[in-house]
């Protein structure tokens, strides 16, 4: 009896304080902002994905005759084609098979190469270890087709590209698997990856103790064998992180599988995708699409799966250590030369090769009255529908103008969401709310590239309700280059608000400041500095942007990125490359804008401290 009427008295209460909780978190201005937040997000982000999951299973437009069926009727056509027709290997087995084996290989190449650099940058005396902490890390920063545009220009052939290179300008005719397909594809990708295993790997590398290795060479081991046994396994997680990482960018990819892929006909997920666009072939493109998100899923899960799994290889407790560079002795002259060859290979001879491109009449003569600025200032150019040079043509500040513009609005915003994002999952008193936002912002990081611009395609290219057709205005560019960068935002600004205490707002409440006085007198000027990097390395990422916006932008939203693009189809190489070059300017400039003003250094933790 005594327990019962202990307990019985308990249950009214609780439920009592849970209903009065929620109606004080109602009237918290966190909430509110959450479930508005929450609001947008399920149009800018879920709605899309959802829609793009229905084209796959529904009748389009267009495509009664071919089903049988009244356009918007419950389909399996569309799946029965990609999987299960004649044409089923040419548009998706092949390049799934084509886009693992890519993936793959350009995962162990980044590995083989970027683990032993990561090693030298942050474990070692290497001479020069702080400069290449941040010059090894410039693939990272530039378009990835950059590389494939150089890469053409050395090798190109005229069996295949219908033009000469500059080996064959030389005399040397490069063989088709060298010019184009699996081989440049994966080289390529793997040394742009190279930098994600560095940023990843050099971080947990310098939190290795050095006891364990001394304790190890104590009892006879040697490097080798230290490094086998002891090393590899503890950065265990953060080595599946990069891979993991690695392969949803390397399936989402377009520019460099589109360049180097295409005129051999070597394609991947996202060039059959994207010729599944151009054809207006709808229902089949959403079939690929979801087949790509699946694979980001997938890529996702597992990288969640060893994150949980960190806590197991944890190497620093409450105690210090200190961890002191180690001797390379007689390799240091062979290990500096190696990693200066890595950053020649991957930075300065892309780019030089692209400047020089872009100077000379025919390709690969490098007599003096071969070069000409015409390409860039000329005028008349032998190009239809390019005839002024790169600085001199009205496309070119178009294009220009339209980046600086879409993009740089889409990353205000992204960076000023980020940090309500942040406000609501550390201020919310309902939790929950903070939990669906998180998720939800982060569900781009599951989408390619290319696969979320069908998304947004299948869901804004005719009106529905209030909302009219966006395609082919700049709306539906910066709505998406704002979805797509709220992964990184809300990362960033969950991780400044956690650092601010709720003494300086509720000390201002008192005073009888309204929460947005708060938010613009104390909030934001406290996290000036997150809130612009949570901005500048958005536009930067945007300003790359190439997957994102190529099937949605039009010749009147022509950003940077989509006119190289058009200039690679004209066959206008040098006018391409130009762009392309000014395109690395931006990011080069903007990643050290970033870096001088508000101490967003991507090296940090690469050992450039």
């Amino acid at each position: 009896m005594e327990r019962s009427t202990l307990k019985s008295p308990e249950t009214p209460p609780r439920r009592r304080f849970s209903g009065y909780s929620w109606r004080v978190a109602l009237k918290h201005p966190a909430t509110v902002l959450g479930l508005v937040l929450l609001a947008l997000f399920a149009y800018l982000i879920i709605a899309p994905v959802a829609s793009l999951l229905l084209s796959s299973i529904q009748v389009a437009f267009g495509d009664e005759m071919a089903t049988g069926q009244q356009a918007g009727s419950w389909t399996t056509h569309y799946f029965e084609r990609v999987f299960a027709d004649a044409v089923s290997p040419i548009i998706f087995y092949r390049p799934l098979l084509n886009t693992l084996m890519v993936a793959g290989m350009s995962i162990m190449g980044a590995l083989i190469i970027g683990l032993p650099a990561a090693w030298l940058i942050s474990r070692t005396d290497l001479l020069g270890r702080r400069w290449f902490s941040t010059a090894l890390l410039i693939p990272y920063m530039l378009p990835a087709w950059t590389f494939a545009l150089a890469w053409t220009t050395l090798f190109k052939n005229r069996e295949v590209g219908g033009g000469i290179g500059w080996l064959e300008s030389l005399g040397v005719t490069p063989p088709n698997w060298l010019a184009y397909g699996m081989l440049p594809i994966t080289v390529i990708f793997t040394l742009h990856f190279i930098p994600y295993v560095i940023l990843l790997v050099t971080g947990a590398m310098k939190n290795l103790p050095d006891e364990y290795d001394d304790a190890a060479q104590l009892l006879g081991a040697n490097r080798t064998q230290r490094m086998l046994k002891i090393t590899l396994p503890l950065l265990r997680p953060a080595i599946l992180s990069a891979a993991t990482l690695i392969f949803a960018k390397a399936i989402g990819e377009f520019g460099v599988a589109y360049v180097l892929g295409t005129p051999a006909d070597f394609q991947v997920l996202s060039t059959t995708l994207y010729q599944s666009i151009q054809t207006q072939q709808a229902g089949t493109a959403a079939v690929i699409s979801v087949v790509m998100v699946a694979l980001g899923a997938i890529s996702l899960w597992i990288d969640v799966k060893f994150l949980k799994e960190m806590r197991r290889y944890t190497t620093i407790s409450g105690k210090g250590h200190s961890s002191r560079p180690q001797p390379l002795g007689s390799l240091r002259i062979p290990a500096f030369i190696a990693v200066a060859g890595l950053f020649t290979i991957s930075v300065v001879i892309p780019l030089g090769v692209l400047l020089l491109s872009t100077i000379m009449q025919v390709p690969g003569q490098f007599q003096f009255s071969n070069f000409t600025l015409n390409y860039w200032l000329g005028s008349d150019l032998p190009f239809a529908n390019f005839r002024e040079g790169v600085l001199v043509n009205p496309e070119t500040w178009s294009a220009v103008w339209n980046t600086i513009w879409m993009v740089g609005l889409a990353a205000v915003c992204s960076g000023v969401l980020g940090m309500l994002i942040g406000y609501v999952v550390v201020r919310s008193p309902a939790r929950w709310i903070g939990t669906v936002l998180r998720v939800t912002a982060f569900t781009p990081y599951l989408v390619p590239g290319i696969a979320f611009a069908v998304a947004y395609l299948s869901l804004f290219a005719v009106q529905r309700g209030p909302i009219p057709a966006l395609y082919g205005t700049a709306v539906i560019l910066v709505l998406i280059l704002i979805a797509d960068e709220m992964p990184f935002a809300s990362r960033a600004g969950i991780s400044a608000m956690m650092q601010l205490g709720k003494d300086p707002e509720e000390a201002s409440q008192v005073l009888g400041a309204r929460w947005w006085t708060r938010m613009r007198r104390i909030v934001f000027p406290i996290h000036r500095s997150a809130l612009a990097s949570a901005i500048l390395l958005p536009f930067i990422s945007g300003v790359q942007s190439l997957s994102l916006v190529i099937v949605l932008a039009t010749p009147g939203t022509h950003l940077l990125t989509t006119l190289s693009m058009n200039l690679v189809d004209s066959g206008y190489t040098h006018a391409a490359n130009a762009i392309t070059l000014l395109i690395c300017v931006v990011a080069l400039v903007g990643t050290w804008l970033a870096r001088r003003l508000f101490k967003a250094d991507l090296a940090q933790g690469a050992g450039g401290s």
